[in-house]
């Protein structure tokens, strides 16, 4: 979050041109969104549920010093000192048939998921870097396996354009595959510039519908924002994600503040099987776009979930926080409200049918740090 916006401010007066930024809607694309009942025409771009929301969070906060601070004086266990724990997926094992899911956690928000034999890849990042430029916003580590390694994928699933989500490197590995696309309104704009054909993605509103075979897959809200440009941002919209197969259903939170939405997602389509919400690079000042981890408890709760697993930690310093803050505050929360939470390591192969037994891996490292 808090790199989002410093570098959104750098690039605000900067006229430096890169592919990386992608490319908003324009021409017929563009007026076709702006349909959307989310698109504000008087600001002219998308909303959340509380229109303000945005403009009240960054009310008196000096973001340059901010960036300062992150640079100079945040946490100083802000990335770990050594590598941290990973394990090289078994795909053979991945790909077995079976009728409950199985996932994949790759660290920050990407992670792959085996629901009824459809192979699902969510907010692929295999760059070095969460960034447009490589030597900004680093990964802790190498990616546990290379692009070229994965399964065939069917479907890459984006929640939302920011560089820590939308890679460009990565969706460009997959022009000349035969996986397919889905993503919030707006956002194939920026698959389109860099490749992916037309007929190989779908964009969908905010409780918009995709089939699969058997599985049902909704674009559902989120309350957050959007951009890679830092200048007029919010041309694309955001979402969370929930997908419904024929014996079990998860949800994926994207990036988003605590609001109603969670209920609501969790009275239409829960009780969720498995639930993945964002619990890192959080702090009070940015509470409206990205949940604290008493937050992503209640969320979960919420959303009627029978199993957490924590993201978008882990992998990138996006905050203030240290690198592990996120994972002990989220095991604390979990005890106090009886939440079974799921803690795997990189690339370590997880069956839902199978009884939680991950450890809590991060605690010896913070003894190291």
């Amino acid at each position: 979050m808090l790199i989002s916006l410093s570098i959104a401010v750098l690039f605000s007066i900067s006229f430096v041109q890169c592919k990386a930024f992608g490319k908003d809607p324009e021409g017929p694309h563009k007026e076709l969104i702006q349909k959307s009942t989310h698109y504000d025409h008087s600001r002219e771009q998308f909303v959340n549920r509380r229109p303000d929301v945005l403009e009240k969070m960054r009310e008196g906060q000096n973001f340059f010093s901010l960036f300062v601070k992150f640079m100079f004086g945040g946490d100083k266990y802000q990335k770990p000192s050594v590598k941290l724990p990973e394990e090289k997926p078994d795909f053979q094992e991945f790909l077995k048939p079976d009728e409950s899911i199985k996932f994949i956690w790759f660290g920050h928000s990407t992670f792959l998921v085996n629901i009824e034999g459809t192979i699902l890849l969510f907010d692929p990042v295999f760059s070095g870097s969460a960034a447009p430029f490589a030597i900004m916003v680093k990964r802790f580590q190498d990616a546990v396996v290379k692009l070229e390694e994965l399964p065939k994928i069917d479907y890459i699933i984006i929640s939302h354009d920011h560089y820590d989500h939308l890679d460009m490197e990565t969706i460009e590995f997959f022009k000349t595959k035969e996986t397919r696309f889905l993503t919030p309104l707006g956002v194939t704009s920026h698959l389109k510039e860099w490749g992916i054909p037309e007929d190989r993605f779908t964009e969908l509103d905010w409780w918009g519908k995709f089939t699969i075979g058997n599985i049902q897959i909704v674009c559902t809200p989120a309350q957050h924002f959007s951009g890679r440009r830092g200048m007029n941002g919010n041309q694309t919209l955001w979402s969370s994600w929930t997908v419904i197969g024929e014996k079990e259903r998860f949800y994926f939170s994207g990036d988003s503040g605590y609001d109603i939405h969670f209920k609501q997602i969790g009275d239409t389509f829960g009780p969720f099987d498995l639930t993945f919400i964002e619990n890192g690079q959080y702090n009070p000042m940015w509470e409206a776009v990205h949940v604290l981890p008493e937050q992503t408890a209640k969320a979960h709760l919420d959303l009627k979930g029978k199993r957490l697993v924590p993201v978008h930690w882990g992998m990138f310093n996006l905050s203030l926080h240290s690198w592990y803050e996120p994972a002990e505050n989220i095991e604390r929360e979990s005890k106090k409200h009886n939440i079974d939470l799921m803690t795997p390591k990189f690339g370590q192969l997880v069956k839902l049918k199978e009884p939680n037994l991950l450890e809590r891996w991060w605690k010896k490292y913070i003894e190291t740090d």
